[in-house]
């Protein structure tokens, strides 16, 4: 069950649970070995981009292409760098960018940058750039980041988890 502040798991963290009975359901973000799962890939997906303050030069404009992040100090998720998720969108090597540090949790990250010491990686809607010194800016072309609802296979249920997947089957 999530707190009233908002918890943002890694991938690594929410199979963790599942394989060990914490948690009947997982979402996963991104590419993701399902193998040990059964699961819903849903209807909507994430979009990848880039999070900077509102004064940074790339603020101006409202997509952010490869060749942007060349020369640039960034910060980035561990998974996306493990996965090595935005290559194909870089057309090269996602090593090769000038990445200043890695993170699990993007709340940390969206400090450094309001501080001056890069732009974060990110998708979109993870970090509230209302009320902050922060903007967001997808990729362009866009990057997209699916989504997937999973579970463990075989897993026994409680009736309240099997209604709630069943539920979710019909409406999907």
């Amino acid at each position: 069950m999530l707190s009233a502040r908002r918890q943002i798991q890694t991938t690594e963290d929410v199979s963790i649970r599942l394989n060990s009975g914490l948690l009947d359901f997982g979402l996963f973000i991104g590419n993701t070995n399902l193998d040990k799962y059964d699961y819903i890939k849903l209807p909507v997906y994430d979009i990848w981009g880039l999070l900077m303050r509102k004064d940074d030069p790339l603020a101006q404009k409202k997509t952010i292409k490869p060749q942007d992040l060349e020369n640039i100090t960034l910060l980035c998720s561990r998974q996306a760098l493990e996965n090595n998720e935005l290559s194909g969108w870089l057309g090269k090597d996602f090593k090769t960018l000038n990445i200043h540090s890695t993170h699990n949790l993007l709340y940390n990250e969206s400090l450094m940058v309001e501080e001056g010491i890069g732009c974060a990686l990110s998708i979109d809607g993870l970090v509230n750039t209302a009320e902050r010194n922060l903007t967001f800016r997808p990729f362009e072309p866009e990057m997209k980041a699916d989504l997937v609802f999973a579970w463990k296979k075989y897993q026994v249920f409680s009736k309240a988890a099997e209604l709630f997947l069943n539920y979710l089957q019909k409406m999907l």
